[in-house]
């Protein structure tokens, strides 16, 4: 399971650095971009359910990768721009592999599995939205591309394979599998949430 977390923020250390490197943030904004996307669902994760200090804080490997894959944006940037398409595939994977690592770990602390779904989604996306914020963008995740939905189905597979005793793999396998054909299907195919549209007519009565 620790190998699929490290894949996942890798892939989120890529997509904050992508962001940063946009926004023409310099070296240290880019790096520390890349850190908060990639350890920060997780880092909110392990405070929620009590797994303290986080495991991000804990084990140099998490800081590593995601300063690793802050420098390969910084200093490579048009190459990894070249790239963006297999980049949002590996977002996609890392957010898969986030909402069912952390909907488990939620679930072996001995939260309810519906919280701990939930949990799961945060794990995903929770990095992602501190990026946005950070980058003074409105949060990606609150939009119409099924993101949070990814991630919470992912984690809803999770908890219903605890809840029935299905073996872990195979929750895990299901899980990221559903996160990672929403994401694919909303890159490739445009699936989206429903959007509100309240439309006003500003000549109304009421407009004046």
């Amino acid at each position: 399971m620790k190998l699929l977390d490290w894949v996942g923020t890798l892939a989120f250390a890529f997509s904050g650095g992508l962001l940063g490197a946009r926004k023409g943030f310099d070296l240290f904004g880019v790096l520390f971009l890349s850190f908060v996307v990639a350890v920060g669902g997780g880092m909110v994760r392990d405070v929620l359910i009590g797994a303290v200090p986080p495991v991000a804080i804990t084990e140099i490997h998490y800081f590593l990768i995601a300063i690793g894959g802050g420098l390969i944006t910084f200093y490579w940037y048009p190459r990894v721009v070249s790239l963006e398409r297999p980049i949002a595939l590996c977002d996609a994977v890392g957010l898969a592999l986030f909402a069912v690592v952390g909907t488990q770990k939620a679930i072996e602390y001995g939260i309810h599995p519906l919280m701990a779904a939930l949990l799961g989604m945060m794990t995903g996306i929770g990095g992602g939205m501190t990026r946005d914020v950070l980058a003074g963008e409105p949060p990606f995740v609150l939009r119409s591309e099924l993101y949070a939905v990814a991630a919470l189905a992912g984690g809803t597979i999770v908890s219903a394979g605890y809840a029935i005793g299905a073996a872990r793999a195979f929750s895990l396998l299901l899980g990221a599998g559903a996160c990672i054909f929403l994401r694919l299907m909303a890159i490739y195919r445009g699936w989206r949430v429903p959007v509100a549209r309240h439309f006003i007519d500003p000549g109304s009565p009421g407009d004046r």
